[in-house]
């Protein structure tokens, strides 16, 4: 692909075009160059020739490539917008290329295992911290890239699509990481704010997706709203002592990216997560929902494994323990929302 043309002022690059990965592409293209990558050369080809892929459209101006080298060389700042599931190997695919005067913002809202070799989530009954790794982790660990930061809110692909109004948090060690992200993305009707902590922005994002799979569930049920507060209230204390033991700040889980998220995904039919949820209780089984899902819900493998790190910690997480024996013991929902309401917590506020 030539470039000639197209690299005279700074280009910024996008990793990744599943619905959030373009949605961003196109905004940035309102005020920037943009180069995506892809890794099917079909769709790279389908993006230059008629701006669109995969039914989803691009801004005219976007290029595209299938060659991580060619996106480094090109950008100063990279977007990277990949599920979970296949966020490490892509980190490896572009490491040999990322530099340390990158500036690196990712948008995945999962986590990773760094796992002993030979062994895979389903055969350890336990899991500590240093296995855990947040997406900003991977690429600490897996390329050279410093200045790493994260974008995480209550941003349902669709609306921002819409350009309806929204907001989101770049979060980094690094405040050039955060007015890079700003300047980039903040728009009229796009706000962006910025905080220092960037674990606790990444687990805040990561740790509501278990609420929102059970918000589905209730919703799937008929159980109306006076249930569904009684969720999302427990649902946050749950995620402020998991993020406290996972390293980062309850500060952050009062902030957008966690009760702003929380809220917003545990309403939206729109959210995978909440899909996943709603059509449990409606009697399908997680292999037929999974089958025909274009794109991953980060919840399910969150459930397995914050299960998995309770069992090392010695905590406990009602909401998320149960949650897991719905999808993988076969538990019916009703008999989890008993336990629930069983269930003996005799403190409304118990973390401040």
């Amino acid at each position: 692909m030539d470039l000639k043309n197209f690299s005279k002022d700074a280009v910024v690059g996008v990793v990744g075009v599943g619905s959030f990965g373009t949605v961003i592409a196109n905004m940035l293209a309102e005020k920037n160059k943009v180069l995506v990558y892809a890794r099917k050369e079909e769709v790279v080809e389908e993006i230059n020739q008629f701006h669109r892929a995969q039914n989803r459209e691009f801004d005219p101006t976007i290029l595209a490539t299938h060659d991580p080298e060619e996106l480094c060389n090109s950008c100063h700042t990279i977007f990277f917008m990949v599920p979970s599931s296949g966020f490490q190997e892509v980190a490896r695919k572009f490491a040999p290329f990322l530099q340390p005067y990158h500036l690196v913002i990712h948008g995945t809202k999962g986590l990773c295992l760094d796992l002993p070799e030979g062994k895979d989530l389903d055969s350890l009954k336990s899991i500590n911290r240093r296995r855990i790794l947040t997406m900003s982790e991977v690429l600490q660990k897996e390329t050279v890239a410093v200045r790493v930061g994260c974008l995480a809110g209550p941003n349902i692909s669709k609306e921002l699509a819409l350009s309806q109004p929204a907001a989101t948090v770049i979060a980094s060690k690094f405040n050039e990481v955060i007015l890079e992200g700003q300047r980039l993305l903040r728009s009229e009707r796009f706000q962006v704010y910025g905080n220092s902590d960037i674990i606790g922005v990444e687990l805040s994002g990561v740790l509501k997706n278990i609420i929102a799979i059970a918000a589905g569930a209730l919703a799937g049920l008929g159980l109306g709203e006076n249930a569904k507060g009684l969720l999302i209230s427990r649902g946050m204390v749950e995620m402020i002592h998991l993020s406290k033991a996972l390293g980062g700040s309850v500060k952050s889980v009062f902030g957008l990216a966690g009760v702003g998220d929380l809220v917003t995904t545990c309403n939206s039919v729109n959210s995978r997560n909440f899909t996943v949820g709603y059509r449990l209780a409606k009697g399908e089984k997680l292999s037929e929902i999974l089958a025909d899902m274009e794109e991953v819900a980060e919840g399910i493998n969150t459930v397995k494994i914050i299960k998995g790190f309770l069992e090392s910690a010695d905590l406990r997480a009602p909401i998320t323990e149960n949650l897991y024996r719905v999808l993988f013991e076969e538990l019916e929902i009703e008999e989890a929302l008993q336990f629930l309401m069983k269930y003996p917590f005799n403190v409304d506020v118990d973390f401040v």
